[in-house]
């Protein structure tokens, strides 16, 4: 018996489709991705709700005192409130994700994926370090508080920005690790391989090769965690972070600060939260759209990191 003819105008992915589905419709496939396209809708149509509604909350601040709202401190009077001690706070915990968990993260990914041998030992570092990505915040927090604020009672009072800033460090460490590894490890080995047969060291391929070739991958860690370091709340209440009003008014790159009283954004956005009064509520919004705004613009540096190294490996 002769075969069907096959129209000449098929691309061979209709090809291909067509034989596996033997010339009928993907039944299962079709409805499967209309449920995926129903769960994004929905997703998409919440966070849209709660944008509408966070930032109409929030315009009567930010149209009417924006630069007082953004300049002013912690006070107990909702129309002389303020976010700077908050954002000077998050300032430091981003900082310190930078310049602490980025370098000690990738580098612990580095040494795992090149240069640590396939042992029981660096299994059970790796198992470890995916289990402490999944603990919750609050556990980082008492951490903090029993290591970091008792070890630095004596030298800067225990309860300052630094012990905030190295818990969270702490706190989002695990999860630079694991997508620095993961995306050293997508790295081709016949990169590597071409790199040593060149004559070159293991140090000179991992930095001219498997390093610019991961980057996408790490800035995208980089952001993840990022994210989540200026969303944190729970740990920062329990290392001292201050609830009230903070006399503290240090700028916004006084080193001094380091060693002082602390507040953050997620700790004012939670205070004025519970307070009764409806102004607060106003100021709550604005203390969101503003957070939302800082955490967009330390995402899109990383993304654009990310694009630029992108753009290198595809040339």
């Amino acid at each position: 018996m002769a075969a069907p003819a096959v129209p000449a105008e098929l691309t061979p992915t209709e090809l291909v489709r067509r034989s596996l589905t033997r010339g009928g419709g993907d039944t299962k496939g079709v409805v499967f991705r209309t449920l995926l396209q129903f769960a994004l809708a929905v997703t998409v149509f919440v966070l849209l709700v709660l944008l509408v509604d966070v930032i109409s909350g929030a315009m009567s601040v930010l149209t009417t005192r924006f630069d007082t709202f953004m300049s002013a401190g912690l006070r107990s009077q909702p129309d002389e409130a303020g976010v700077f001690q908050g954002l000077r706070g998050s300032f430091w915990i981003a900082v310190g994700v930078v310049v602490l968990t980025f370098p000690i993260g990738v580098g612990a990914a580095i040494y795992l994926e090149e240069y640590a041998k396939n042992s029981r030992l660096s299994r059970f570092i790796d198992l470890n370090i995916r289990n402490l990505a999944g603990v919750p915040s609050v556990v980082y927090g008492i951490l903090g508080l029993t290591i970091l604020v008792g070890t630095l009672e004596r030298a800067t009072g225990g309860r300052t920005t630094i012990s905030g800033v190295i818990t969270i460090a702490i706190l989002v460490l695990p999860i630079v690790i694991i997508t620095a590894a993961e995306a050293i490890r997508a790295v081709p080995d016949s990169l590597r391989e071409a790199g040593y047969g060149v004559g070159a060291t293991r140090w000179e391929v991992v930095r001219s090769h498997v390093l610019p070739y991961a980057a996408p991958g790490i800035f995208t860690g980089t952001v993840l965690s990022l994210a989540r370091a200026l969303g944190e709340a729970a740990p920062l209440i329990l290392v001292g972070a201050v609830t009230g009003r903070l006399a503290s008014d240090a700028g916004m790159l006084d080193l001094g600060q380091l060693t002082d009283r602390f507040t953050a954004m997620p700790i004012v956005i939670t205070e004025w939260a519970s307070q009764p009064d409806s102004d607060f509520r106003a100021l709550t919004s604005a203390a969101i759209v503003v957070l939302l705004a800082v955490v967009l613009v330390a995402n899109t540096g990383a993304i654009l990191l990310r694009n630029h190294y992108e753009k290198k490996r595809v040339r």
